[in-house]
Parts: C-alpha cells; structure tokens; sequence
C-alpha cells in the first residue's frame, strides 16, 4: 500500500452514520404513508395526517441542523482541526 492509502482515516465513521440517519429519518418517515394516513388523534382541532406532517418539517430542520454540526465537526477534525 502507498504511504498516503495508509495514512488515510477510515471513511465510514459512527459520526457519518449519525448523520446519514439524521438525513434518512425524515424521509423514510414521509414515505411510510400507512402509518400516519389516519385523521385520529386531532390536535387542536387538526387531523392526524396533517399535523404530523408539520411535525416532521420542524423534525427534519432540527436533524439537518444536527446532521450539518457534526459534519462539521468531522471535517474539522479530518483537516487537524485547523479551520473554523
């Protein structure tokens, strides 16, 4: 092996798994229609289907956010953490 194939970290990391779910979760949730295609239980009046899909839009911004600080974070740290 050449000096810079050994040198290299690992590519698939538990920091990218996390971030990979983060990014997976909230389409796997939306495309599981059976499992909110449903009108109970109401929320102030809403029916299940559409509030759970607001849900999922405040859900997924909170998981890309946490999906891009710790993409962040291992990018840093790949580069010696010498960028900001």
């Amino acid at each position: 092996m050449s000096e810079e194939t050994q040198g290299r970290q690992p590519t698939v990391t538990p920091v990218r798994v996390v971030v990979a779910l983060c990014l997976i979760a909230p389409f796997v949730a939306m495309l599981w229609v059976s499992s909110y295609a449903k009108v109970e239980p109401t929320f102030i009046g809403i029916p299940f289907f559409y509030w759970y899909q607001m849900a999922w839009v405040v859900i997924s911004t909170v998981l890309t956010m946490v999906a891009y600080a710790l993409w962040q974070r291992d990018q840093r740290s790949r580069k010696g953490g010498a960028s900001k």
